[in-house]
């Protein structure tokens, strides 16, 4: 990553950490329990969630419709949970396959972070929106591990401009706008034919970063204490 690169997703970070929100201890392990539950490749019923919680119906509604979560819950028309925070079972342009199942996430950046709060390494697939040539990349929860081509940037909107009031919302204000390409030079083209809203090329490496200070920020302890459960 060079200097200016850091310098660019640093500036992009403390934009993002402004607008994310705080989860209590009790959002942050339903977060990653709905996740982790999405990632068997089913949506998911209330029913569902308060089992895998090992609580109420009502206190897993309460979770789905009151909580800080709430705004991160893509739903369908049945009322079952089909995303949450960039991880969907229903299929969008960026695939993601873990375990050996296919899921998909909201953006090119999801995929990213997706894998360390699933605990699990990811393949990701994905198209050049320019070139519409293929990317193939494998995400661990620590980092990168391989990518084809070698040269896939990402493109980002400032996290300031993201309207996070609901996940439609934040799917149409950012992950619209956020891509995988095969060369910076791919993207600056595609950047010139969609000027609204700004966007910014990132390395891989300081998008993966920005991904990691995301999942701190939002579930930390939860993540932690996994990890100590694990041990």
């Amino acid at each position: 990553m060079t200097r200016n690169d850091k310098t660019l997703h640093d500036d992009l970070w403390e934009l993002a950490a402004q607008s994310l929100p705080v989860f209590s201890l009790t959002e942050q392990h339903a977060g990653i329990v709905l996740l982790r539950e999405l990632a068997k490749g089913e949506a998911v019923t209330c029913s569902r969630l308060a089992q895998a919680l090992g609580t109420t119906f009502g206190a897993a509604e309460a979770l789905m419709r009151d909580s800080a979560l709430h705004p991160l819950i893509h739903t369908d028309k049945g009322d079952r949970i089909v995303g949450f925070w960039g991880l969907s079972v229903v299929p969008t342009p960026h695939q993601i396959t873990v375990k050996g199942r296919k899921l998909w996430t909201w953006c090119a950046y999801d995929s990213l972070f997706i894998p360390e709060l699933l605990g699990e390494t990811a393949e990701i697939e994905s198209r050049d929106p320019e070139s519409n040539e293929p990317m193939r990349l494998t995400v661990s929860p620590e980092g990168i591990i391989s990518t084809e081509p070698a040269d896939i940037v990402v493109s980002m909107g400032r996290p300031d401009t993201w309207d996070q009031s609901s996940a439609a919302r934040l799917m149409a204000t950012s992950c619209h706008y956020i891509f995988f390409f095969v060369s910076r030079a791919s993207g600056e083209r595609w950047q010139a034919k969609h000027t609204e809203p700004a966007t910014i090329l990132l390395s891989l490496d300081a998008a993966f970063d920005i991904g990691k200070r995301s999942n701190a920020h939002l579930f930390q302890a939860e993540l932690t204490r996994r990890r100590k459960a694990m041990a």
